[in-house]
């Protein structure tokens, strides 16, 4: 492997190159962050199937931090709005259910 600021030659296993010090990016590495980018995709299939977005969450954490982040936000907002929603469904069925039966008495 070389050294992407002096082009010398350096271990494949080092981190910084020992000529000029620049930090040493392994093509792993490099090829990870570049297809690691905020999706809009992952947050949306996260927030309309919160459970798929946990999934998608979990499985990519440690190879795309950043479309792993973007399923987690979007299944976390979607639970949020998925609980909101059945509160306040709940409290009109109440009422309404309630209303019926003071209607029939």
């Amino acid at each position: 492997m070389y050294c992407s600021k002096c082009g010398k030659e350096v271990n494949d296993d080092a981190v910084v190159c020992v000529h000029c010090g620049c930090a040493i990016e392994n093509e792993k590495t490099s090829i990870a962050n570049q297809n690691d980018a905020p999706n809009t995709g992952f947050a949306v299939l996260g927030f309309l199937i919160p459970l798929v977005g946990l999934i998608l969450y979990l499985v990519n954490k440690d190879t795309a931090p950043l479309k792993a982040k973007s399923a987690g936000k979007g299944a976390l907002i979607g639970f949020c709005v998925s609980l909101v929603l059945s509160i306040v469904l709940s409290i009109i069925y109440v009422a309404i259910v309630d209303n019926i039966i003071s209607s029939m008495f």
